[in-house]
């Protein structure tokens, strides 16, 4: 088959693509990823075709706008105003994209590529949804991960659900429906599930879910349209070659802590750095530093502390004694694959549910949201998870996470589809 997939958003929304991308390719499919600029290399690493769209994200998280969207709901309004011009832009790449390709299947992250069930239907191919958090299909077993709350009761939970998929309908269908008569040449369809996939033949698609049962389980009041397979992980490990000052360090001393915060850029950048180097000393613990996008500032390296850009957590995170980050879906899933207890430091979005996991799990302490982090609560909390019931925990989570099919079942999922 020819297999389009459509994402767009930082590495952790990339990443997990380009395995499943990966898998598809080692069935005998022809694989295209399609996503913002700056991810070409890692694509083709894996012999896959990338089709790169104008976004850079990296950039645009940079910006004072984007900086405010991530922290304050003004900016989050201010943000949306501003960002309609973009969206029918990515959606016009995206077709013309598709259009060149003429894929078979597209397989889209939910919301990011949701042009891609309207392209389907305009090529007659088959459009396959698929999301890196449970987050839009309605249960009641927890609430969105959209929202900051840890359970509303089945009633309640169920109901977030549907009025964030809703929130999403109302705020993209016109949009959408515009963008269908007068690009695809499609008749209006007015608001509908934009997570529900698109197939010729009017059957349900199966919907792909790309996180650990063993860190959230799938829900009892799901049908057996939802396939959940494990995270999507890349093993970039065997290619890189670690620098010689970061071998001496590793080699200097116990296994250190990894303090890293992904694509997230600091407000603070200095703040949130001095906090973390008094945190280490406190708990005397010695750390790896990564700046990421501008998430900690560059110190002097010594023999307690030593800083570096980034490195492939699947060959790092083994070598560390626990991890603290974000709470990114990506970076919670690596760092519990590798057995290592886990400190989330949330900003927004989805990241406060993934620290409310680990802690619920047994494998991490309580989250700690960064605009309240102190160096006396991180050191509190490197701390605890020196503890031999969180050191455990973390362990067999790990090794359950291994076991899971991931990318290479999805794969199998949707090359069952094509024999149905």
């Amino acid at each position: 088959m020819n297999i389009l997939i459509l994402t767009l958003g930082s590495r952790g929304d990339v990443q997990p693509y380009v395995a499943l991308g990966a898998a598809l390719r080692a069935r005998g499919h022809g694989v295209t990823v399609s996503t913002g600029r700056g991810f070409e290399a890692m694509i083709e690493a894996q012999g896959l075709a990338a089709a790169p769209l104008s976004d850079d994200v990296r950039s645009l998280l940079q910006t004072p706008e984007i900086q405010k969207a991530l922290r304050t709901m003004s900016g989050k309004i201010q943000a949306w105003r501003r960002s309609k011009g973009m969206f029918r832009r990515q959606l016009d790449e995206m077709w013309d994209v598709a259009r060149e390709l003429r894929p078979d299947v597209i397989v889209y992250h939910h919301p990011k590529g949701l042009a891609a069930q309207h392209i389907a239907e305009a090529l007659s191919a088959t459009a396959v949804p698929t999301a890196l958090i449970p987050a839009y299909v309605p249960t009641g077993a927890y609430p969105s991960p959209a929202l900051p709350v840890a359970n509303l009761g089945r009633f309640g939970n169920a109901l977030s659900h549907r009025a964030i998929g809703r929130l999403i309908s109302l705020l993209l269908s016109g949009k959408i429906d515009k963008w269908r008569r007068e690009r695809l040449g499609l008749a209006r369809t007015g608001p509908r599930d934009l997570f529900d996939g698109y197939v010729p033949d009017g059957h349900a698609v199966p919907r792909l879910h790309a996180f650990s049962r063993h860190l959230v389980p799938p829900a009892e009041d799901w049908t057996g349209r939802e396939h959940v397979t494990g995270y999507w992980f890349s093993d970039n490990a065997a290619d890189w070659q670690p620098p010689e000052s970061l071998m001496r360090f590793l080699d200097a001393g116990p296994p250190p802590v990894y303090v890293g915060f992904g694509s997230m850029p600091a407000k603070d950048a200095p703040r949130l750095t001095r906090i973390v180097l008094e945190a280490l000393q406190s708990a005397d613990e010695r750390g790896i530093l990564a700046t990421g996008w501008d998430g900690l500032e560059t110190v002097d390296c010594s023999d307690r502390i030593h800083v570096l850009d980034t490195a492939p957590h699947d060959w790092l995170f083994p070598r560390c004694s626990a991890v603290v980050h974000h709470g990114g879906a990506g970076t919670t899933h690596e760092g519990l694959r590798w057995g290592r207890p886990s400190i989330v430091c949330p900003v927004f979005g989805d990241q406060p549910f993934w620290g409310r996991r680990v802690m619920t799990v047994g494998a991490g302490p309580a989250p700690l949201p960064q605009k309240h982090l102190s160096a006396e609560a991180l050191a509190g909390a490197l701390a605890a998870v020196r503890a031999p019931s969180i050191r455990k925990r973390a362990e067999e989570i790990g090794a359950a996470m291994q076991a899971e099919p991931g990318a290479a079942g999805a794969a199998a999922v949707i090359d069952s589809m094509a024999a149905a």
